[in-house]
């Protein structure tokens, strides 16, 4: 069976692996452990086709441990055990490191039973996962482990792989295949960081190109290959929150050339619903009471968008996250509301004012004053329970627009 190009040309040492320069480089602590011998339970977190397995296969080499390798999707309970049986045998009197791919996949039950074997030291656990460790990776494990983030891989990464990968496979298989600039261009930026991605489509185009007489791929070659997911977003994994966190911050730092990028993003990622809803979020949240027309002025793009759909809902949307950009801020609502349920769930709270209970009921006393039938419809009288009657939970913005209601209210309070 033909092995895939990116299993042929995976890196044998740390110094051929593409990216990952926080944690690879000569100084990083991360690399000058590994190097001294020193492997500890670790897990790496990041995207996949970024280096993960790679790094973990060079290690276990390092190591003067007996490898084993599991895959979460497919392993089971019996699974470990059978690996854990190998402790101090003739063939592991150094001890075992196993190496347990996509670990999110093993159920609590599964993850606790590997718990002895790390707390002694007889087992060495090198884990991956593309999800955040700390929602599918149960304490228990994270507690006894070191967790190393892999970031996705930048263009020029990519490019340094796919042209070592060509000029590798010219040597091994006696072939003159030629990849331009273009089009490794094109294969850099079109895989959203993911090695293995650039190498599937580098491998399909090498295969088209044997039937070519000039063994060139060029340009538009590429450009038919080149996947479309530049964008990471799976609606539920980290990218999906990242790429949302992005768009609010940046709409809240009024970064409006930012806030489109991302925006963008989302969109080319069939995106176009978690954004609206996060916009809304956003008009309520960061823009609020300084500019109250803002959430009226969202919520009718974000109703355009949805029945016009895309890609035309893009404009409307453009247009909400221009707005909320460079309208001024206030969070002062959000504020509130958190200062009033602290004090709620601390048990700050009383009877009702009986002028305030509903006056259908004959037992309550009727102290109620109309505001409206006084002059700028206002009396003073006590609204909040007696224990805690002078709580303040809404503080002014010192944008116009509540700066004009405080001194509103100011001048008839007095």
């Amino acid at each position: 069976m033909n092995r895939p190009l990116a299993a042929i040309l995976r890196p044998e040492t740390l110094d051929d692996v593409c990216g990952q320069q926080h944690l690879l480089n000569k100084d990083a602590v991360f690399r000058r452990a590994v190097e001294s011998g020193t492997i500890r339970n670790m897990i790496f977190y990041g995207p996949s086709g970024v280096g993960k397995t790679t790094v973990a296969s060079i290690i276990a080499r390092m190591a003067d441990k007996k490898l084993f390798k599991l895959n979460g999707t497919q392993s089971s309970t019996a699974d470990i055990k059978d690996i854990i049986a190998q402790v101090n045998t003739l063939g592991a009197e150094n001890g075992i490191l196993l190496y347990l791919d996509e670990i999110q996949y093993l159920n609590k039950k599964q993850q606790q039973s590997l718990l002895e074997v790390l707390e002694d030291g007889s087992v060495t656990l090198i884990a991956s996962t593309t999800e955040n460790p700390y929602f599918a990776i149960f304490n228990a494990i994270l507690s006894r482990s070191t967790i190393f983030e892999f970031k996705p891989l930048q263009p020029s990464d990519i490019r340094q792989g796919i042209e070592r990968a060509v000029k590798k496979y010219n040597c091994e298989n006696n072939t003159d295949i030629v990849l331009t600039d273009k089009a490794a261009d094109v294969l850099a930026f079109g895989c959203g960081g993911d090695m293995r991605k650039a190498f599937n489509a580098l491998e399909l185009l090498i295969a088209t190109a044997g039937f070519s007489d000039s063994s060139v791929i060029d340009e538009a070659m590429a450009r038919q290959v080149s996947q479309r997911s530049a964008n990471r977003f799976d609606n539920s994994g980290d990218e999906h929150y990242n790429l949302l966190s992005a768009l609010q911050k940046s709409i809240r730092g009024s970064d409006e050339n930012a806030a489109l990028h991302y925006l963008a993003r989302l969109l080319e990622a069939d995106g176009m619903l978690p954004a609206i809803r996060r916009l809304l979020v956003i008009a309520c949240e960061d823009i609020g009471l300084a500019y109250p027309q803002a959430i009226a002025v969202v919520k009718a793009c974000c109703d355009i968008a949805l029945q016009i759909g895309m890609p035309e809902a893009r404009i409307p949307l453009s247009d909400a996250v221009i707005l909320l950009a460079t309208a001024p801020k206030s969070n002062s609502g959000e504020s509130a509301i958190d200062a009033a349920s602290r004090v709620v769930r601390r048990g700050g709270f009383g009877d009702v004012p009986v002028h305030l209970k509903d006056a259908h009921n004959p037992t309550h006393e009727d102290g109620y004053k109309y505001p409206h039938m006084y002059p700028n419809h206002w009396i003073k009288q006590q609204y909040l329970p007696d224990n805690i009657k002078d709580h303040v939970y809404y503080t002014y913005g010192e944008n116009r627009t509540e700066q004009a209601a405080k001194a509103y209210w100011e001048k008839i309070k007095k």
